[in-house]
């Protein structure tokens, strides 16, 4: 038992790293007033058009979720969502449910999108180009979905027209375009095949020299502390330690669950499997359930799909709804559980099917 935790822990050790680093990075972007001043310029490029703003929010949430991962939509993006909207006096809803929905949706992309993602890759043994190539045609699809049903549920409220803002928040330009260049760059570093970890400690570094002369106090090692997750990180290391034991000892029931085979209803047998256990025990507990009778690309692929997209319905379903609902009470926006799950039930079953049917189409 105790080498099987040791085997875990040398396994885990990168995305436990990646996820307090990317945290950092992700909190001083917002510091540099990267996504408050991205969705005034939205504002202002849009012209006026609530659609249009809401389209471009929406590319704003999917990128943010690509590069920064599937939490810092829903922790830092999805309040400053509902801050523009409330400035605009547009209905905030819309711009709530995109940011959770394609937090989780749009986090199938790319290795850094998500924890799940980070340990298929290193299950497979996949460069970050490899992992792409498996997953952007279902990712492609899931969005297709999601944005289908984003625009049909709120079509009444992101019609019409709002006042344009005339200025734009305070911000430092140099710590501004920093912060861009650093996001623009975390992509191709990860997709050309340097470590999710090493790309977001390289992130951590430029910020923090920036900083360091622009506001040292922003980075004073007692604040950089606070920004590490801490709860979070001594949560995931519970988890891979509890799970790993969960998996030996109930592989036989585990298999006749998530069965074999990848025909088109061996996968979502395996889909629904793995997206009822994301609501019920969390996402990143289910993909470690599931993965050992993964044996496969397309069925890791489909796996990802339910755990990543699934858990819209449950608000313990991924760590991100709760940060978002927290957000979302914090911004006097009160979204009940209830409401949560139904708003969920409109898309779930959808962005399941299409990637799903995508992962065995190109599979």
């Amino acid at each position: 038992m105790v080498t099987a935790l040791l085997d875990t822990a040398e396994r885990v050790w990168p995305v436990l790293l990646f996820l307090v680093l990317i945290q950092v990075v992700a909190d001083l972007c917002d510091d540099a007033g990267l996504f408050d001043v991205s969705a005034h310029v939205a504002a202002r490029i849009s012209g006026g058009s609530r659609l249009t703003l809401f389209l471009l929010f929406s590319a704003m949430a999917t990128l943010c979720t690509w590069l920064l991962s599937i939490d810092t939509t829903a922790v830092l993006l999805a309040p400053i969502g509902l801050a523009l909207a409330a400035e605009l006096g547009i209905s905030a809803l819309p711009f709530a449910f995109a940011s959770i929905w394609l937090a989780n949706a749009a986090s199938l992309l790319l290795p850094v999108s998500n924890l799940t993602n980070l340990l298929a890759q290193e299950r497979l043994g996949l460069d970050a180009h490899e992992f792409l190539r498996a997953t952007w045609v279902p990712q492609f699809a899931i969005l297709v979905v999601v944005m289908a049903v984003l625009l049909v549920r709120h079509r009444r409220a992101i019609t019409g027209s709002y006042v344009v803002p005339r200025t734009l928040p305070p911000y430092d330009p140099v710590l501004l375009w920093t912060a861009a260049v650093v996001v623009a760059l975390i992509g191709p570093a990860v997709v050309v095949g340097t470590p999710a970890w090493v790309v977001a400690l390289g992130a951590g570094v430029v910020l923090t020299i920036a900083f360091s002369v622009r506001r040292p106090q922003q980075v004073a090692p007692g604040r950089l502390l606070r920004l590490v997750p801490w709860g979070v990180l001594l949560f995931a290391i519970a988890l891979f330690a509890v799970v790993d034991i969960v998996v030996v000892e109930g592989a036989p029931l585990l298999e006749s669950l998530f069965g074999t085979g990848s025909s088109l209803g061996d996968l979502s047998r395996l889909a629904g499997v793995s997206a009822v256990s994301a609501n019920a025990i969390n996402n990143l507990p289910a993909y470690l359930v599931a993965e050992p009778f993964a044996d496969s690309l397309v069925r890791v692929v489909v796996v990802l799909v339910a755990v990543n997209v699934g858990p819209m319905l449950l608000a313990w379903g991924s760590l991100a709804n709760l940060l978002w609902l927290r957000a979302c009470r914090a911004r006097g926006l009160e979204i009940s559980l209830v409401r949560f799950g139904l708003e969920g039930l409109l898309v779930v079953p959808f962005a399941l099917a299409a990637g799903v049917l995508a992962a065995y189409v190109t599979g």
